[in-house]
């Protein structure tokens, strides 16, 4: 297949707007899986912030990237995304290269616990504001659940109003699928 599916057309983007030493966030760490992606990304010189309300997914990261020897390029913090501006130090504000966000619930974690279209936009608002220009930011939509339907809605009104002198919004998707399939907004500040 010629066509990227999802998720490795998600790295491609990443890893051409991202080079080694600059700073990047995963707003959703999940499973780790990005996070760990991003610290190889980033090399030794670089920095991962990583963010998730979940401490089961704080902890899985935290054993993924112990296990690969990563964990000195990652700084996690268990709580929302919403607070990335006033975390990150001021010294990385306006420098962020990429950003990811997995939007929904922690795969094989409580389904109950998802992300909400409020506190996603505020923390895509504040990417924006500390992304350099060049910088790339990522959000995978999962729109298979209620919530996801409801968020996906939310992102994409949010989005198509983004001032395209601020940023251009690029929407990835397969649309002849049988079930709602994930797709990407990629958002790339000017």
């Amino acid at each position: 297949m010629n066509l990227d599916r999802i998720l490795p057309y998600t790295r491609t983007l990443l890893e051409r707007a991202v080079s080694p030493g600059e700073v990047v966030i995963d707003a959703t760490v999940g499973n780790g899986n990005d996070t760990l992606f991003l610290a190889r990304l980033v090399g030794e010189h670089g920095r991962v912030y990583g963010f998730d309300v979940q401490q089961e997914a704080i902890e899985e990261t935290t054993s993924k990237l112990e296990e690969h020897e990563l964990k000195n390029r990652v700084l996690l913090f268990n709580q929302g995304h919403e607070t990335i501006e006033d975390t990150l130090p001021p010294v990385h504000h306006g420098a962020v290269a990429g950003a990811i966000f997995n939007l929904g619930y922690l795969p094989g974690g409580d389904e109950t616990i998802v992300t909400r279209p409020r506190t996603t936009i505020a923390a895509v608002e504040q990417c924006l504001s500390v992304m350099r220009s060049g910088g790339m930011m990522i959000l995978v939509i999962y729109h298979g659940h209620p919530e996801g339907a409801v968020e996906r809605d939310y992102l994409l009104r949010y989005c198509e109003k983004i001032d395209h002198f601020e940023a251009q919004v690029l929407r990835y998707q397969f649309t002849n699928t049988q079930t709602p399939s994930p797709f990407i907004l990629a958002i790339e500040k000017k």
